[in-house]
């Protein structure tokens, strides 16, 4: 038996730009089964001047999301080095929709949860809308970087992610 037979698979919490599947297969390299849950007791901000959201422990919160389900290890590294030091990868428990069963899932957390940067309620539609297309484009950067580093830095990739300034 190989390594990569006995490597246990993951099951991960998303709930921004990863929801979309196209987003998820690029970074992956394939779509896994994606099962819709609900995080309660987090909510999912914006971040200002950034392409992505983000999720904080929130008393009365409430967060909508998907469960990439059988992630194996590499692919878990995939996303571990594309949130970056940002984000905390945390054990968390979900409550799938169609059964209403609960479920221990793996999910990134804002790391610093007193973010002045944080605010107000993130819009999947509406990133749909505005900035998915400059997101996949930061996300196909930041994989070819994976691929060949030629000596760059992660943070590097991190403008990538940032809106363009508003010209008034």
């Amino acid at each position: 038996m190989t390594s990569s037979d006995q490597s246990l698979s993951h099951n991960v919490f998303v709930y921004g730009s990863f929801q979309e599947p196209s987003v998820v297969s690029l970074i992956l390299g394939c779509n896994p089964v994606a099962v819709s849950a609900q995080l309660h007791g987090f909510h999912v901000y914006r971040l200002k001047g950034r392409l992505h959201a983000c999720i904080s422990p929130s008393e009365n919160g409430l967060s909508n999301g998907k469960i990439l389900t059988g992630l194996t290890d590499g692919q878990l590294d995939n996303l571990d080095m594309i949130e970056g030091d940002e984000y905390v990868r945390k054990t968390v428990e979900v409550v799938l929709n169609d059964t209403s069963e609960k479920m221990k899932v793996e999910t990134y957390v804002w790391a610093n949860k007193d973010d002045p940067d944080m605010y107000g309620e993130w819009d999947f539609e509406e990133w749909k809308r505005l900035h998915m297309e400059k997101f996949i484009e930061a996300a196909k950067k930041f994989i070819e970087w994976k691929k060949n580093p030629d000596g760059r830095s992660r943070e590097e990739f991190e403008k990538y992610v940032h809106e363009d300034p508003i010209v008034a």
